[in-house]
């Protein structure tokens, strides 16, 4: 897909008035100079169709920040418990890279028991019970393989498929694929927990070389959630409105002479802040929530919390937005006092094991699932191996990893894959992190080698020169 690309070369190359006849039509329908609350904007948000019918509309991608350790989660192994204390034999190790670990290391069991859940009879950790009610609902991926053993690279590999800063994000990617349904929020939403933000900041949810309109757009908690959106004292809406007319008025001359799509971005920027106004508050009062669903997901409503994130990314998606993702924080777990595999482990998984289980619940009995993906997961997994620390840990781990999903078009109460009687290496269904990506896109209509946009003289797409479809994840 070169839409943007196309529209630039045409504009430049053909020299009959395009940039006139595209604000006529725009002042024709009252998208530029009307009032800004009349309706939505000439947009490149617009919904567009996707390449072929599509199983999901939407996404929520709930971004575990740190690694989770799949060896404590996920995936069980006895023989690992058996092997405890001994050194890794070395054909597992050899040519390998390790952000902190020795070759030498020794193997590291788990203290953490699992049993198997639902009628698939899924092998789940006892730090996860929610999780463990709702494994027939669940695709689960145990061989996720990604490239990158650094925190801020790998988490740019899982969101833009690769680890070089300043390529767009997946979230920037579908929305300049199939736009959004909501023309009073951003297409692409990012909310925050933990504490503090995740490394590799903003360029995570960056538009890279996309046009901006793409980029995800943080909300902080608080009932002014963009700042600097409110209006000054003495600012009604009457004068907000006049002054937004008069900026895009501008904006749009200046789009005549240099037929620069940011400049409708710029547009579409001050029609979206001036709806948001209202939309952005309004979304934040959980005030019409039950107590029921309060409970169900565990919110304080005067408090900022992952659980408090769950239910926004629901009410976000109910008003359109195409693409919400929840980072939260401190999965980090090497072994030191604060990051380790004991308390720090059990307190992450309590702050987020309720209120995924709790947004899949909820979206499901919304009829909102059908056609929602959610995906839960981190950059990579961790060690076999521990760490020589005072408290048990686990070194960042590429090679085999855990994550999960449901709804729209995925396979119900599935496991993808096997790991070794270690965790250490794939040996059946390895999901790369580019198989991922064609396969979320696949569920959302757009065919991942379609999907391009021309940069520096090359078409790049999310899943680079790879990527294939997952055909075993999908119902």
């Amino acid at each position: 897909m070169i839409r943007e690309r196309t529209r630039r070369h045409f504009f430049s190359d053909c020299q009959v008035g395009v940039g006139s006849i595209a604000l006529a039509s725009m002042l024709s329908e009252g998208k530029i100079f009307g009032n800004p609350s009349a309706g939505p904007s000439t947009n490149p948000l617009a919904p567009r169709d996707p390449h072929f019918p599509a199983k999901a509309k939407r996404v929520i991608f709930l971004f575990q920040a740190g690694g989770p350790s799949h060896l404590e989660l996920f995936d069980h192994k006895p023989k690992l418990q058996e092997l405890e204390g001994q050194v890794i034999p070395e054909s597992f190790v050899k040519g390998k890279r390790f952000a902190f670990l020795k070759k030498d290391a020794k193997l590291l069991g788990t203290k953490r028991k699992f049993a198997r859940h639902g009628e698939t009879g899924t092998e789940i950790s006892e730090c996860l019970p929610h999780l463990a009610s709702i494994v027939d609902d669940i695709t689960l991926i145990r061989t996720m393989k990604t490239e990158v053993f650094n925190h801020g690279p790998a988490k740019m590999f899982m969101n833009s498929g690769s680890p070089v800063f300043g390529r767009p994000a997946m979230g920037a990617w579908l929305t300049y694929g199939i736009g959004s349904e909501s023309d009073s929020l951003p297409g692409f939403v990012v909310l925050q927990s933990g504490p503090r933000g995740p490394r590799g900041g903003t360029p995570l949810w960056g538009s890279g070389f996309l046009p901006s309109t793409y980029q995800g757009v943080p909300l902080l908690n608080g009932p002014n959630p963009i700042l600097n959106l409110s209006s000054p004292e003495g600012f009604d809406r009457r004068r907000q409105g006049q002054f937004v007319n008069a900026v895009n008025q501008l904006n749009s001359l200046r789009l005549e002479a240099t037929r620069d799509p940011e400049i409708a971005t710029r547009i579409t920027a001050y029609e979206m802040a001036y709806k948001m106004q209202t939309s952005a508050p309004e979304l934040m009062d959980l005030s019409g929530e039950t107590k029921q669903t309060l409970d169900m997901y565990g919110v304080d409503p005067a408090k900022p919390s992952y659980a408090r994130n769950c239910l926004l990314a629901r009410r976000l998606i109910e008003k359109g937005v195409r693409f919400v993702q929840l980072y939260h924080t401190d999965w980090d777990h090497h072994g030191n006092p604060g990051t380790n595999l004991g308390k720090p482990l059990d307190d992450r998984c309590h702050e987020t094991d309720q209120s995924s289980v709790a947004l899949v619940k909820d979206l499901k009995q919304r009829g909102l699932l059908e056609d929602t993906l959610v995906v839960w997961g981190g950059e990579f997994g961790r060690t076999p191996q521990g760490e020589p620390r005072d408290t048990p840990g686990r070194d960042h781990h590429l090679e085999a990893f855990s994550m999960w999903m449901c709804g729209g078009g995925l396979k119900r109460g599935t496991t993808i894959g096997k790991t070794d009687d270690i965790g250490y290496y794939t040996t059946e269904d390895q999901v790369h992190v580019h198989d991922l990506h064609a396969t979320l896109l696949h569920l959302l209509g757009l065919d991942h080698k379609k999907l391009t946009f021309r940069f520096q003289g090359r078409d790049f797409r999310l899943t680079d020169v790879q990527g294939e479809v997952v055909n075993k994840m999908l119902a």
